[in-house]
């Protein structure tokens, strides 16, 4: 699990990851937000409206859900099993939420899956990200700022954490991190 708060540099750390891991792969969320130009639905998310969301989640077919800056994310469980059943590496690049959520159901003892937190080199650097993606308006902006800091203080509940002052760095550490803590998957 790989969580981090939004313009601290999850996606791209993990696009640089599975350009040089290609025997992994990232789990594809089902989401009610709107497509941003270039995606596709079922490449990046599955997109979906919020009834259609809403009736999923209280059907219990997710693995973890949450509500993020007015939208819904979550982690098909039916898409997770069958990746498991094809024998594929997952990386589940989620929020801390739904890594709580995760840590419940996999209550026992190495049954967890390990968790990392991207951390942005300070609250001023996460806003020049924010602003030089040019996707959100001010408005948006100003919401994930406000909840960066809290995000954040869930840093401590990962098994490590990442701060992504170097990209190379991180990426580095990122793939450190994931050979001490997982056999190497099998070529697919």
């Amino acid at each position: 699990m790989i969580a981090a708060p939004s313009g601290a540099g999850k996606s791209s750390l993990v696009s640089a990851f599975l350009a040089r891991n290609p025997e992994w792969i990232v789990s594809i969320s089902t989401t009610t937000r709107a497509p941003r130009p270039g995606e596709q639905d079922g490449r990046e998310y599955f997109f979906t409206t919020a009834k259609d969301f809403v009736a999923r989640r209280d059907a219990g077919e997710f693995l973890e859900w949450a509500e993020v800056h007015g939208n819904f994310y979550g982690t098909s469980k039916a898409w997770i099993q069958a990746q498991r059943e094809a024998d594929r590496s997952v990386i589940l690049e989620i929020d801390w939420q739904g890594a709580q959520q995760i840590r419940q159901v996999y209550r026992q003892p190495g049954q967890a899956p390990r968790s990392i937190f991207i951390l942005p080199p300070s609250l001023h650097e996460l806003e020049s990200r924010l602003r030089s993606r040019r996707q959100d308006s001010e408005e948006v902006i100003q919401r994930r700022l406000a909840a960066a800091a809290d995000e954040m203080s869930h840093a401590e509940e990962f098994d490590y954490v990442i701060i992504n002052q170097d990209f190379s760095v991180a990426l580095q550490e990122l793939e450190q991190f994931v050979q001490r803590s997982w056999p190497a998957p099998t070529s697919r």
